[in-house]
């Protein structure tokens, strides 16, 4: 059954601010929609990074891993997805039930319809196109509990048996993929002055309706931020987040007795 994804526009009261938490509330993937693949996170410095590949549509998957409803601002490119301002936690974001996961394709454009994320030159990019180029290149969350009255309390539902063995299996895949790629520790002092590539274009309309619902944060302060960031491939390398291909094995020079007798030329 089709089930629409639920959306804060009208910023609700809050209360005192809250510890950040150390455990994710909410886990976020980015998965490239021209080939299906997720794509692999890699660790270099204390930060995570994703290589998108130039031209491609990409998504950004939340996956709640509580049994209460929660509050996701989502940023890219330091610009917010849903109401296209310059991003902050206080902002409209996406509420997800307890144990759902959605994916977000695009920016939002109406209720009804996004205008798809792709991977783009970051002069062409949404967020430079507007006159805000310093924070492309990274996609974060902001995640917030929601508030519950007391009279109203219930405990934290359990995830359904199928939620959680599909939430098992993904999980085996992300591991699998999420190993830290070796840096290249005599090139990284000259690669973090690189200039950053890769940004996210403003795509095609595509249908994505959404409802609207009403959400009161537990706090002013968000109990998660998190941020991926990312550019493509080559980039990565000269940053020392990925390793360098190795070349393939060839003759470097000519031989002069390659080995063989002379054989006939090819007939005009």
């Amino acid at each position: 059954m089709f089930r629409r994804l639920l959306l804060v526009l009208a910023l609700a009261s809050t209360t005192a601010c809250a510890p950040l938490s150390a455990r994710d509330l909410v886990e976020v993937d980015v998965i490239d929609r021209d080939n299906g693949q997720w794509l692999p996170e890699y660790r270099h410095r204390g930060d995570s990074w994703i290589a998108g590949v130039p031209g491609h549509r990409y998504s950004v998957r939340l996956t709640n891993t509580t049994g209460q409803r929660v509050l996701v601002v989502l940023s890219v490119d330091g610009v917010n997805a849903v109401s296209g301002q310059t991003a902050a936690p206080s902002q409209a974001g996406y509420v997800l039930a307890p144990w759902e996961s959605a994916e977000i394709a695009g920016w939002r454009k109406s209720m009804d319809d996004v205008a798809q994320f792709l991977f783009t030159d970051l002069p062409d990019s949404y967020a430079a196109r507007t006159g805000r180029p310093a924070d492309v290149g990274v996609i974060g969350i902001a995640v917030f509990r929601e508030r519950v009255q007391r009279q109203q309390y219930a405990p934290p539902l359990s995830p359904p048996v199928a939620a959680q063995a599909d939430a098992a299996r993904e999980r085996r895949a992300g591991n699998a993929a999420k190993a830290a790629a070796p840096a290249a520790a005599a090139d990284s002092a000259m690669a973090e002055a690189a200039p950053q590539r890769l940004g996210t274009g403003h795509g095609q309309r595509e249908w994505a309706p959404v409802g609207q619902t009403e959400f009161v944060r537990a706090s002013a302060r968000p109990q998660q931020v998190t941020q991926l960031r990312y550019d493509d491939a080559d980039s990565l390398v000269a940053l020392g987040v990925l390793p360098r291909p190795h070349a393939s094995y060839a003759r470097a020079t000519p031989n002069a007795f390659p080995d063989g007798f002379v054989a006939d030329p090819p007939r005009w």
